[in-house]
């Protein structure tokens, strides 16, 4: 069967409920919630992608990144591609943490495409934290706190700003991307960043 993005709207928002209608959101999967991996195929390629390192079965990790970044590069819409500056939701560990994990930023990159995908880490984790998974679902006031931009990526922004993550649940992560680029746009001094003020919203924003 074809992969399809589906939006998220007036039908679902209420399931991601830090979401307005105002948000640009779309999923290529369908996650079961309460049934982990025996909940079918979407649930268990997003259990092998969140392996880690000791787990077993850690070798299914790079095979789930690797469908992800395939199965991404067959449904984005090139021209958009184009246009657009890819950022991955940072994970809940910062690099220097033993059990940081990127497995977004290698699905990002290995999105294939006519032109090169313009990934950037742009907005980075100052402290590790716990997971979502953990039950610790903070609101996006509270996981901004934690945010900041990484100024270095900041220029030649393309026309788009698209946020990846892996799976949406209250929407709080999209939410406090979205506020952290909007507000260092009002201030900034990069006219590419200050273009996507009222842009930063993703074309896809995650499994659901």
């Amino acid at each position: 069967m074809a992969l399809l993005l589906q939006q998220i709207d007036e039908t679902n928002r209420r399931d991601h409920w830090y979401l307005d209608e105002s948000d640009d959101c779309h999923y290529l999967y369908e996650y079961t919630a309460g049934k982990g991996r025996q909940g079918g195929e979407t649930n268990q390629l997003i259990h092998n992608l969140q392996k880690k390192r000791n787990d077993g079965g850690y070798h299914y990790k790079a095979p789930a990144i690797a469908r992800c970044a395939r199965d991404l590069s067959a449904v984005l819409n090139a021209e958009w591609l184009a246009q657009a500056t890819i950022v991955p939701i940072p994970p809940s560990k910062v690099k220097t943490d033993p059990a940081y994990d990127d497995r977004m930023v290698q699905i990002c990159r290995g999105i294939c495409a006519p032109a090169p995908a313009d990934v950037r880490e742009l907005i980075e984790q100052i402290a590790s934290t716990d997971t979502f998974k953990g039950g610790n679902r903070k609101a996006p006031a509270e996981l901004k706190q934690n945010y900041r931009i990484a100024e270095s990526h900041l220029q030649n922004l393309r026309g788009i700003v698209g946020i990846f993550d892996d799976v949406l649940t209250t929407g709080s992560h999209f939410k406090a991307k979205g506020d952290v680029l909007g507000a260092r746009a009002k201030d900034a001094s990069d006219r590419s960043l200050r273009r996507q003020a009222s842009d930063s919203k993703p074309v896809w924003r995650g499994f659901d």
